[in-house]
């Protein structure tokens, strides 16, 4: 070989040889940084999912405190009318009047609840003069009559309410039982 031959062939080496220490080079630099910036990024994630828990835990109370004022605030909307009953009920118990003055103040006070049950949509079950209804009615016993039709509702023992068409306790009533009409 020749010197020129020689030479060439250290080049040749000493350029595939140089890129590969400068590969290396630039690798080793890229790989610090890159981690650096891997690291910028997990640290900027785990701040945003460390806010975003934040902000769920505080509109999950946010609601749980609103649910809660909701509650309260149905509630006093259904009690604010029976306080005024309430109040009726303490003067009569100190009222000093007769029986027929205690009776008719009663009665006012029964008018004033039923007014403020009407008040909440709450209306009574139709019950006296109705045709039994298992689904709003519970027959506490039964009347032999030829007067009425079977199954008609002669007595009520205990009134029954619905609010709007859901029923909140059903009407306790005495039925009649018309024994000509049961053989017919």
């Amino acid at each position: 070989m020749s010197k020129q031959d020689t030479m060439q062939d250290e080049t040749i080496d000493a350029a595939q040889t140089e890129p590969e220490i400068g590969t290396e080079a630039v690798e080793t630099d890229a790989q610090p940084a890159e981690l650096e910036q891997l690291r910028g990024e997990r640290d900027q994630l785990k701040d945003r999912l460390a806010r975003l828990q934040a902000e769920f835990d505080n509109a999950r109370k946010r609601e749980i405190k609103e649910r809660q004022d909701a509650r309260d605030y149905a509630v006093q909307g259904a009690i604010d009318p029976f306080l005024g009953v309430m109040d009726n009920f303490q003067l009569a118990l100190k009222a000093d009047g007769s029986a027929e003055q205690l009776r008719t103040g009663v009665e006012l006070i029964l008018k004033q609840m039923e007014e403020a049950l009407r008040g909440l949509q709450v209306q009574p079950v139709e019950t006296v003069g109705a045709q039994f209804d298992p689904r709003i009615h519970e027959a506490l016993g039964s009347i032999e009559t030829v007067e009425h039709p079977d199954h008609q509702v002669l007595e009520e023992i205990r009134r029954g309410y619905k609010l709007r068409d859901k029923l909140l306790r059903p009407a306790l009533v005495r039925i009649a039982v018309n024994p000509a009409q049961k053989s017919e």
